[in-house]
């Protein structure tokens, strides 16, 4: 019925201090898993002077620990800012203490900052990711492999059979990517376009043609649901904004599915694009039409209190009349 995104936003003016934000995205998540959540998302990013979330790993496995069934996603875990075989070590970790339950989507990372604290060439980038998927994957298998000139085995082996991997990005390259390595192909703008070029890049690689997402631009990204209106943008309406400010200062002229050239709360009402507060009705409507709400409940540092006051009126307005 819906989703929770979490990025752990946390400005140092914002109202919510950040140990509360991450004991309420555990809570949230925990409370998801009975009342109509079919996945938590957790991101990543770096050095963000907000506070960003840099280790979504961490955070699944305190989620992992509070729950039984809700689906887990990292999207996007970026892969270049990783030694890819201790990644592989947590990986198979999290797959236990989750009982396979974690699924990731890999991504390449477009911020200079970032690359430049770890170290990695940013014109190199497509090709270091592109051995790094190579070990990992071999890593995840639990044989043993070389890597680098060294001898490679991970244990333990995960319990899944198969981690479910996906890639991301919204080019032509990132399409490729996806197809090359036989991962399903999760964009995050984009167009249609794209998916005859990830199905290509499957049938040259030998591998069936996965799952593809590819969302349109203004779909609703960031959802609250209030009764009153014009109270929640006035209340929410600052902690959205400061969302879009950051992505748009990173992203520059790029475009993304989160993507709002608004500057104003009102703009960003008036725009009717990723950023949306739907009355229950609304929010009703979105779930009858096949798509499931994309929950943020702590965008930007939102105070837990507003995040809850949304979720349980999904609870007890919107789920119960479907």
């Amino acid at each position: 019925m819906y989703l929770l995104r979490f990025d752990m936003r946390e400005p140092d003016d914002g109202p919510a201090a950040i140990g509360d934000l991450y004991k309420a995205a555990v809570e949230m998540a925990e409370w998801g898993e009975s009342n109509g959540c079919v996945t938590a998302m957790i991101s990543e990013h770096h050095c963000s002077p907000d506070n960003y979330i840099p280790s979504p790993i961490a955070l699944a496995s305190a989620m992992a620990a509070r729950t039984q069934n809700l689906p887990l996603n990292i999207a996007a875990l970026l892969l270049n800012f990783y030694d890819p075989i201790k990644l592989a070590e947590d990986m198979a970790v999290l797959d236990i203490i989750s009982g396979g339950r974690t699924s990731y989507v890999m991504g390449l990372g477009y911020r200079a900052e970032e690359y430049d604290m770890f170290g990695v060439p940013m014109k190199e980038r497509g090709a270091i990711i592109e051995d790094k998927i190579t070990a990992l994957l071999n890593a995840l298998s639990g044989d043993e492999f070389e890597y680098q000139g060294r001898k490679v085995t991970v244990r333990p082996r995960p319990i899944s059979e198969k981690i479910s991997i996906a890639y991301g990005g919204h080019s032509k390259a990132a399409a490729r990517r996806a197809g090359k390595f036989g991962m399903d192909f999760f964009a995050n703008g984009g167009d249609e376009s794209l998916l005859p070029v990830y199905e290509q890049a499957c049938t040259d690689a030998g591998f069936p043609v996965g799952n593809a997402a590819i969302p349109p631009l203004n779909a609703p990204q960031c959802v609250f649901v209030a009764e009153d209106l014009d109270q929640a943008w006035e209340q929410i309406g600052p902690y959205m904004l400061h969302d879009i400010r950051m992505y748009r200062e990173w992203e520059g002229e790029d475009r993304t599915a989160v993507t709002s050239f608004a500057t104003t709360i009102e703009e960003v009402r008036e725009q009717n694009g990723p950023y949306r507060i739907f009355t229950p009705e609304q929010a009703l409507e979105i779930i009858r039409a096949g798509a499931p709400l994309m929950m943020h409940p702590l965008v930007g540092g939102c105070p837990p209190e507003l995040g809850w006051a949304s979720l349980k009126l999904v609870a007890e307005k919107v789920l119960p009349a479907l």
